[in-house]
C-alpha cells in the first residue's frame, strides 16, 4: 500500500508520517509488513536529512541462489531482532512458480538426443518459434510451430512431446526427462557476474550510519559465510561513501589553496598558518550546533562547512593584516595586537551579525526542499556564532607564538641554511651554464649573475661579462 499527500496539504513532515504508519503497522503481528520511503521523495532520507533517519543497503553475492537465499534471510532476521536496525528486507523473493525438467544426460546420449535438443525442443512446443510468413492479398502473416493450447497448459501435458534424435525418429520426454515443481526468484540480479541480494533497512532518528554498518559487518561476520561469498556496501550508501570521501579530498585541497593565496598576499610563510589555525576550532562548534539543533551529518553538513571556513578566516585576515600595519608604522608587536583587535572588533562583529542575520531565513524556512536548505544554515550559524569570540582571543595567541618562532634561532638557522643553498649550489649551476652557452656560441659574450654575500649575510646578485 502507498501513502501520498502532498505538501501544501499537510502540517507534518515524511518522518513523522513513517513514524506513525510503522506505530499502526506494530498493532499487526506479521513480518510481511514494513514501511519504507519509495520513488523520489526518499533522497532526503538518503542524504541523511532532517530527523528521520536514513538508510543502509548492503549485498551478498555468491554462485548457488539457493545458499544467498538462505544467508541473506537469516540476516534479515537479525537485524529485525536489532533496535539499531528498522525495516530489515532483502530483494530476493522465491515465490515465483516454475516447473524444472532435469535430463538424464546419459539415457539421452545412448538415445543420441543432446541436451540442447530437448531445450530448443522445449522451447519451440511451449513458447513457440516463428519460421515462415504467409501472404495473402496485401495482408502478411507469420507462421509460428507450437503445441496446441490444450497440450502447453499442465506439467503433465509434457510427456506428450518428442525429440529428433540422431540414431533416426523421434524419442518421447518422457524417457529423457524428469519434470519437477518448485519456485524461483521473479528477478536475479548480478554483480560482477555473480548472483547478489540487496539488504535494505532503515535506522532510526539520529542514529549514526557508521556506528550502525560497524553493528552490521559484525553480524555478517557471525553467518561465517564462505570465501566464494562477497559482501559489501550498495546503492546510496555506497555513493554516500564515496562522495564523503571526495569532501576529505575537497578540505584538503581548500587548506592548500588557501594556503597559497594567503602566502603570496602576507608575502610570509608564517602568518597563513596563523590563519588556518582557526579554521579547525570552528569544527566542534559547527558539529554543536547540529547536534543541538537535532540534525544529522550529511552532504549538505559537508558544503556548510566548506562555507564555514571561507567565512572564519576572514576575521583572522582583518585582525593580522592591521596588526603587520601598525607594525610597519613603527608599533611594537604587544601595543599592535591590542591596537589591531580594537580597531578590527567593529568590522567583525558588523559582518559577523549580517552573516548570521542573512542565514536565519535558511534555519527557519518550511517548505518543499527547506531540509536541504537547513542543514546548511544552522551548521554556519552556530558555528560562526560560537567560535567567533574563541577565534578573537585565539589568533592574538597564534601570532605572537609564531612571531616569536619566525625571530628564533631555529628559524634563522633554516634562513641561513637556505642562502647557502642559493650561494653553494645555484650559484655553481649557473656559472657552468653560462660556460656550455659561451663555448657553444665562440665569442658571444652574455652577462653573468654571481650571488656574492653582503655584510648582513644575504646574497645579493652582481653582475659581470
Amino acid at each position: 500500500m502507498s501513502v501520498c499527500c502532498r505538501f501544501a496539504d499537510r502540517k507534518f513532515s515524511q518522518a513523522d508520517l513513517i513514524n506513525k504508519t510503522r506505530g499502526i503497522v506494530k498493532k499487526y503481528q506479521s513480518k510481511d509488513y514494513r514501511v519504507n520511503v519509495s520513488g523520489s521523495s526518499s533522497i532526503g532520507s538518503s542524504l541523511g536529512l532532517g530527523r528521520g533517519g536514513s538508510g543502509i543497503g548492503y549485498y551478498i553475492a555468491g554462485p548457488d541462489i539457493q545458499k544467498l537465499d538462505e544467508y541473506s534471510n537469516q540476516l534479515v532476521e537479525i537485524l529485525r531482532a536489532d533496535d539499531t536496525f528498522r525495516d530489515a528486507d532483502r530483494s530476493l523473493e522465491l515465490g515465483n512458480p516454475e516447473i524444472r525438467v532435469l535430463i538424464d544426460r546419459a539415457k539421452a546420449a545412448d538415445l543420441g538426443v543432446q541436451a540442447g535438443d530437448v531445450a530448443q525442443a522445449l522451447n519451440v512446443l511451449s513458447a513457440g518459434q516463428r519460421v515462415s510468413t504467409f501472404s495473402e492479398d496485401s495482408d502478411q502473416f507469420d507462421v509460428v510451430v507450437q503445441a496446441d493450447e490444450p497440450f502447453r497448459r499442465t506439467r503433465d501435458s509434457l510427456q506428450y512431446f518428442s525429440v529428433a534424435s540422431s540414431n533416426g525418429g523421434t524419442v518421447g520426454l518422457e524417457k529423457l526427462v524428469k519434470i519437477e515443481e518448485g519456485t524461483s526468484p521473479a528477478s536475479i540480479s548480478r554483480l560482477n557476474r555473480q548472483r547478489q541480494v540487496t539488504i535494505s533497512t532503515s535506522l532510526p532518528p539520529n542514529a549514526s550510519e557508521s556506528d550502525a554498518l560497524a553493528v552490521l559487518e559484525k553480524h555478517v561476520a557471525s553467518l561465517n559465510l564462505p570465501q566464494e561469498y562477497r559482501t559489501g556496501v550498495t546503492g546510496q550508501s555506497k555513493e554516500l561513501q564515496r562522495a564523503y570521501e571526495s569532501f576529505m579530498l575537497a578540505f584538503l585541497l581548500s587548506f592548500v589553496f588557501m594556503y597559497l593565496i594567503l602566502a603570496a598576499q602576507f608575502e610570509s610563510f608564517i602568518h597563513p598558518i596563523t590563519i588556518l589555525l582557526t579554521l579547525p576550532l570552528s569544527i566542534p562548534f559547527a558539529l554543536l550546533s547540529t547536534l543541538i539543533a537535532g540534525q544529522t551529518l550529511n552532504i549538505f553538513s559537508a558544503l556548510g562547512i566548506l562555507l564555514l571556513f571561507g567565512i572564519v578566516k576572514k576575521n583572522a585576515i582583518l585582525q593580522i593584516d592591521h596588526t603587520n600595519q601598525l607594525r610597519e608604522k613603527g608599533m611594537v608587536r604587544y601595543d599592535a595586537i591590542i591596537q589591531a583587535n580594537r580597531d578590527r572588533l567593529r568590522p567583525i562583529l558588523m559582518t559577523t551579525l549580517a552573516l548570521v542575520a542573512g542565514m536565519i531565513p535558511l534555519v527557519v524556512a518550511s517548505g518543499a526542499g527547506a531540509a536541504t536548505n537547513r542543514s546548511i544554515g544552522i551548521l554556519v550559524v552556530g558555528g560562526q556564532s560560537m567560535c567567533l569570540l574563541l577565534t578573537l582571543l585565539a589568533v592574538p595567541v597564534f601570532y605572537s607564538l609564531f612571531d616569536d618562532a619566525q625571530e628564533s634561532h631555529i628559524w634563522g638557522r633554516l634562513a641561513s641554511s637556505y642562502e647557502n643553498f642559493k650561494i653553494n649550489s645555484l650559484r655553481p649551476a649557473y656559472q657552468k651554464f653560462a660556460a656550455i652557452f659561451r663555448t657553444s656560441k665562440g665569442e658571444t659574450e652574455i652577462e653573468e649573475t654571481n650571488l656574492d654575500v653582503n655584510s648582513d649575510g644575504y646574497a645579493e646578485p652582481t653582475s659581470s661579462k
